[in-house]
């Protein structure tokens, strides 16, 4: 019965490796394109300044962030069985189970407190006002969006990286 329940509880590691790696690889490959090709192009294009970019940016970012937190809940979880299940990352395993929750933990950050931050200060609340200019705060929020964003990227591509070489 042992036997059994060994040979099943091993056909399940895969399954997981690969959920975890799909899920990094999905979600680091979502944040590269939204961070380098259709932000800059916004910006370019001079979207970035006129008025309506504020709710425009809210609704795009609105979706994005929840598909990011459904990919860090996916990796945590998945770092977590592979860690207690299976011990795959050896020394590393109380290591990986952190770094998935800090990825968590910016996920949640970027969803409940940056986005709705930068999307308020981006609104325009006066009709007759023609001249919007970029508050003040507004930059200093990016670039707290942006040292969240390269710590993601690091820790998401060291867990894929521990992941890859953890494969059966």
């Amino acid at each position: 019965m042992t036997a059994i329940t060994t040979s099943r509880v091993e056909s399940i590691k895969p399954r997981w490796q690969a959920i975890v790696m799909v899920a990094l690889i999905f979600w680091l490959s979502g944040s590269l394109i939204m961070d380098l090709v259709i932000m800059p192009s916004l910006f370019v294009s001079g979207m970035v300044t006129s008025p309506e970019f504020a709710t425009a940016g809210n609704l795009m970012f609105w979706g994005f962030n929840r598909v990011e937190l459904i990919c860090s809940g996916v990796v945590a979880t998945g770092v977590m069985v592979l860690s207690n299940l299976f011990g795959d990352f050896g020394k590393r395993s109380r290591t990986a189970i952190i770094l998935s929750l800090v990825l968590l933990a910016i996920a949640l950050i970027d969803t409940y407190s940056l986005t709705p931050q930068m999307s308020a200060l981006g609104m325009q609340l006066n009709l007759f006002d023609s001249a919007a200019e970029v508050p003040a705060g507004m930059n200093l929020l990016h670039q707290g969006y942006f040292v969240l964003e390269a710590l993601k990227l690091t820790l998401g591509a060291t867990l894929l990286g521990w992941c890859y070489q953890n494969q059966v």
